[in-house]
């Protein structure tokens, strides 16, 4: 993971280094203190506009605690993202297929051609990665892709999946103890259909680098691609189209391109009257406008502006709407609800859709196909190998009833 640093120091404002050997206790407790810090400043800030007076000095440092809560902050959700990753595929452990694992690596680092490999040929050229780097290739995406985390996901084995909505219908009644129970009606059943796209990164390597036995292979290519990967697919499970790509959850708000294609309806949107912030009852409505079934496990995402813009909300009492992560494995909270960060999500500004609410893990579905194909190629970019990879990944709102937008003026 990456470095997070603060553009200037100050007591209580630290570098943060979000990794594995990280002491996430530390950063938590730091959190807690920077925290407190921000919110003494910012009622320092509030005796000086209410005495029409504007010290530069305590909006600079105001700007700097700011900037190192939102970097510990982060640092956290990384943390948790990577406990996710690796709860994902607990207790999977070992090569399910030894033979075929070698003649990959093989195939990777020499080109060769074993008969084992046949096991992985694909029809569209190349050959699918062995279970454990296509494992390895999610749990990273996981690890950056914040829609992973937090809706569902179906690993399927060929293009496109159906899943049949159940609009309702049945019948029911009350009967005595030897009354006949005649026939009910029948729930209607509304097939939803959800196709896929193709993601691809094409990294390269020098032979000498691949000649290299300590080099992890597996890793190198999780690596590489990762990035690429994650920000394709963090774009469309926004706001894709549906076309050769996933249909983001906003393409199915009222008035998005995809509005009227699942048969439970439309998300909801619901008007912000600012064109550039939010106030606290306009997220008390997100939060009571959806069904009390939906309640339990939703939750807020915004993009790291709006999330600043959110941080500095106070209800009538003075009392922050946002709260930092107290412990490991829990997020941000916002109202007393988990607040995920989608870099996708547009600014606050005229028009957008900027804040998202809802239960995301019965509402929106991410399908992945099983298997990466990988097509090494090392005629193209000489000296350098090329691993053209691949991989089919589709997603839809499957249930909009438990989502809802937040849309500026």
């Amino acid at each position: 993971m990456g470095m997070h640093s603060v553009p200037a120091k100050a007591r209580g404002i630290m570098v943060v280094r979000a990794d594995a050997s990280g002491d996430i206790t530390k950063v938590l407790a730091d959190l807690q203190k920077d925290w407190q810090s921000f919110k003494e400043t910012q009622a320092d800030k509030d005796k000086e506009v209410a005495a029409k007076f504007d010290d530069v000095v305590t909006t600079e440092k105001l700007g700097r605690i700011d900037a190192s809560v939102s970097n510990l902050q982060a640092a956290v959700d990384q943390a948790n993202a990577k406990m996710a990753a690796m709860e994902m595929n607990g207790g999977e452990a070992g090569e399910r297929d030894p033979e075929y694992s070698a003649s990959f690596r093989s195939h990777m680092r020499k080109g060769d051609v074993q008969a084992a490999l046949n096991k992985g040929a694909d029809d569209e050229g190349g050959h699918l990665a062995p279970v454990e780097w296509d494992r390895t290739i999610i749990n990273r995406l996981v690890e950056i892709s914040p829609m992973r985390q937090i809706a569902d996901v179906q690993k399927v084995g060929k293009s496109g999946f159906k899943k049949l909505i159940n609009q309702g219908g049945t019948g029911s009644g009350w009967v005595g103890e030897t009354d006949a129970r005649p026939e009910t009606a029948t729930p209607t059943l509304t097939p939803f259909t959800l196709g896929n796209g193709e993601i691809y990164a094409n990294p390269g390597a020098t032979q000498q680098m691949l000649d290299d036995a300590e080099i992890n292979l597996e890793a190198w290519l999780a690596g590489e691609v990762d990035t690429e990967f994650a920000e394709q697919e963090g774009a469309a499970f926004v706001a894709g189209n549906g076309t050769n790509k996933p249909a983001g959850f906003l393409s199915f708000a009222t008035g998005g391109a995809n509005a009227a294609t699942n048969p439970l309806g439309a998300v909801e949107v619901l008007p912000a009257a600012a064109v550039d912030n939010i106030t606290e009852d306009e997220l008390l409505d997100l939060i009571y406008d959806i069904p009390s079934s939906y309640s339990a496990g939703a939750r807020f995402v915004m993009n790291r502006k709006s999330m600043g813009k959110a941080r500095k909300l106070r209800d009538s009492t003075g009392r922050q709407l946002w709260q930092p992560s107290s412990q490991a494995g829990q997020p941000s909270q916002l109202l007393a609800h988990p607040l995920t960060e989608l870099p996708d999500m547009p600014d606050m500004t005229t028009g957008a859709m900027s804040v998202g609410f809802g239960n995301f893990k019965r509402g929106y579905l991410i399908m992945d196909r099983v298997g990466v194909r990988i097509l090494r190629d090392p005629f193209t970019a000489k000296p350098k190998v090329l691993f053209y990879t691949t991989k089919r990944v589709g997603g839809a709102v499957i249930d909009p009833r438990g989502l809802r937008v937040l849309q500026h003026a």
